[in-house]
């Protein structure tokens, strides 16, 4: 097994994590497991990036509970949900097709979360999906946010869905900056921006210097 390197990023999939993690639980039938890797970002630490399962329910239950004020703004436009049965169980028991997500970790312990869940469908049969990133404050700026949204993409197109959306407060610099690397489109009212994205070539391009990952046979 090797490293990719790359500019920012470094790859490595299927790594000792995953056959950890594979040791450890059982899978859901539908678990991608292609979408498991190692990332190296651009300060020269590492994360483990996987598909969210629904055992990582408790964790994202307490990340939400003592995340900071200003995180929960950004990522909920406000307050959180309520941390009910239901809604973590809405945001962890996932088909992995239309409503898809993957966590970052670092040491055991979570960094950062990405989804997306399609919300309208086209005659086409392709799809509209909402797209969401929080990454925790000490793991800002380095890249993990552009890399997770890569690797939603990449499974959003293989799933038929061909535009990402969101929306995010104007004033989240981070967010409007990987909107305007991935040639998306941006309107902003009221202090609320929204973000459309085609799925294009453009977007779904791997930053420069990257190689195609190394794929287990």
């Amino acid at each position: 097994m090797r490293w990719i390197t790359a500019k920012n990023h470094q790859y490595l999939q299927n790594a000792s994590m995953p056959n950890a993690l594979r040791q450890a639980q059982d899978l859901p039938a539908t678990y991608p497991s292609n979408y498991e890797a190692v990332v190296g970002l651009a300060d020269g630490r590492r994360v483990e990036i996987r598909p969210i399962l629904p055992s990582d329910a408790p964790e994202l239950a307490e990340a939400i509970r003592t995340a900071d004020p200003d995180t929960l703004r950004s990522r909920f436009l406000g307050g959180p949900p309520p941390l009910t049965d239901a809604v973590l169980g809405g945001l962890t028991r996932i088909d992995y097709v239309s409503r898809f997500a993957l966590v970052a970790r670092n040491q055991g312990r979570g960094v950062a979360v990405a989804r997306y869940a399609a919300v309208t469908q086209s005659g086409h049969g392709s799809a509209v999906a909402e797209v969401a990133v929080a990454v925790a404050p000490d793991w800002r700026g380095v890249g993990l946010a552009t890399a997770l949204i890569k690797m939603l993409a990449r499974r959003a197109r293989e799933c038929d869905v061909t535009e990402f959306t969101a929306l995010f407060l104007a004033e989240n610099r981070p967010v409007t900056e990987l909107a305007h690397e991935g040639h998306a489109h941006v309107v902003i009212a009221e202090g609320v921006a929204r973000l459309d994205a085609a799925l294009t070539a453009s977007f779904l391009r791997s930053p420069s210097g990257v190689r195609p990952e190394e794929r287990r046979r």
